[in-house]
């Protein structure tokens, strides 16, 4: 690999451009450490799935442009866009990536108002007098 893959990830609201490049294991969103960035530690650990999953934590640099959405939705957008980037720099790392579910992306989205209810589903309370 003589240079950097590029990728997307999406979910929800979120959208992640992700820059998988040989290095030693440093991931970064918005230019900041990815581990200050998504304090919790359930997000770190959706970020680092994919690496994970191949045995691979130290062995790329991460970049990760996010916007949109919410924290949560970012880092799962993160973690297809690594996973799909991981796939176009070697192809035999695709059956341990789709085994562990990380090519799918998660097509659930906020439903749309209607219109006579509050919320989606949720209705004006009923008044009979």
């Amino acid at each position: 690999m003589e240079k950097q893959k590029n990728t997307v990830g999406r979910r929800k609201e979120a959208i992640t451009r992700v820059f998988l490049s040989k290095g030693n294991g440093s991931i970064t969103v918005n230019d900041k450490d990815y581990k200050t960035y998504f304090p919790l530690v359930y997000l770190q650990n959706q970020v680092e799935r994919p690496l994970k999953a191949i045995e691979a934590i130290d062995k790329f640099d991460v970049k990760i442009n996010a916007s949109g959405g919410g924290v949560k939705g970012q880092a799962e957008a993160a973690m297809l866009g690594i996973a799909r980037a991981l796939v176009e720099v070697n192809a035999e790392f695709r059956p341990v990536l789709k085994g562990a579910g990380l090519l799918k992306r998660d097509p659930r989205s906020v439903e749309r108002k209607k219109f006579g209810h509050k919320k989606a589903r949720r209705s004006y309370q009923f008044s009979k007098r």
